[in-house]
């Protein structure tokens, strides 16, 4: 069974006494507690594998709400906007990450936070990533070492992020098309949130229209293993292989799951990053100019 960015907890203690003698290699701790934002960094401070960073996902791994005009402006880009590549490069080279640099990532939610961190290396122009499988309950569960408090890289990376083009859509590209997408919007949120039986963080409950829900959840086990390459493969056989597919979820976080899943299915798909908070901030503040009037009155 071959999978394309993934590392088992065997390969990754391997990779770590290699390091000894000399390999570049570091590991990303992904935690993270939507519902208490400090939970994860809480987490990491107290037992982490050893040499991990801890990689934030409202500090490193979004950008900030600041008011800008473009995508990640205070009211529009949805709850977490990708952070741009000067932000994300900075923070590359401070947990020591350079091109020929080995990036392992881990969480502990069956990748819902490393995934985001996978796609924004990959994005940034970095394919040397993989994703712990079953994460850190795993490395516990096999008794491998852990350690406390905060690490610091031997030495600052030479990271320098380039995005890749083609890879998002936004509202701007997206709501001219609804009557006929040439896309198939795909919906990674629980299916109660997608049908809007209920809706916990958004103002909206609902989905795009034209959207399919295919939950992230789905990628891997209640262990956070990743699924069988068979059990992945019938999660997508339902949408044609020559449709262009587009993911998003709440805010652009999980949506990475299903886009590291189709990875192993040989499909590419590309991101609405703002995804459902942004497109309830268009619904709610709809604009009176067009994208790029707008972005003219906020430059």
């Amino acid at each position: 069974m071959t999978y394309q960015g993934v590392i088992e907890v065997s390969e990754l203690a391997a990779l770590l006494d290699q390091q000894d003698q000399g390999s570049q290699l570091v590991i990303l701790d992904c935690r993270y507690n939507l519902a208490d934002t400090q939970a994860g960094e809480q987490a990491y401070l107290k037992e982490h594998i050893p040499g991990a960073r801890y990689a934030s996902l409202h500090r490193d791994l979004s950008a900030s709400h600041e008011p800008s005009g473009d995508h990640n402006g205070s009211r529009y880009g949805g709850r977490h906007p990708l952070p741009s590549a000067k932000q994300f490069s900075e923070f590359a080279r401070a947990a020591g990450i350079s091109a020929e640099t080995q990036v392992v990532v881990y969480d502990d939610q069956r990748f819902a936070f490393a995934a985001r961190a996978w796609w924004l290396l990959r994005h940034y122009g970095h394919t040397q990533v993989t994703i712990l499988n079953g994460g850190f309950s795993a490395w516990k569960n096999a008794g491998l070492p852990v350690s406390e408090g905060e690490e610091d890289p031997a030495a600052a990376g030479d990271f320098s992020g380039s995005a890749e083009a083609g890879e998002l859509l936004h509202y701007e590209d997206l709501y001219p098309h609804l009557e006929n997408p040439p896309w198939q919007l795909v919906d990674a949120r629980e299916t109660r949130r997608f049908l809007g039986n209920e809706e916990p963080i958004d103002p909206i409950a609902g989905h795009i229209p034209g959207a399919i829900n295919k939950p992230w959840q789905a990628t891997t086990d209640e262990n956070g293993f990743i699924q069988p390459l068979a059990v992945l493969r019938e999660n997508w056989q339902s949408i044609p292989a020559d449709d262009d597919i587009v993911c998003y979820c709440g805010s652009g976080v999980t949506a990475c799951v299903n886009l590291f899943s189709l990875l192993q299915v040989g499909r590419s798909a590309r991101l609405y990053p703002g995804s459902w908070s942004d497109w309830c901030a268009h619904i709610l503040y709809p604009r009176t100019s067009s994208p790029e009037n707008h972005n003219k009155e906020n430059a």
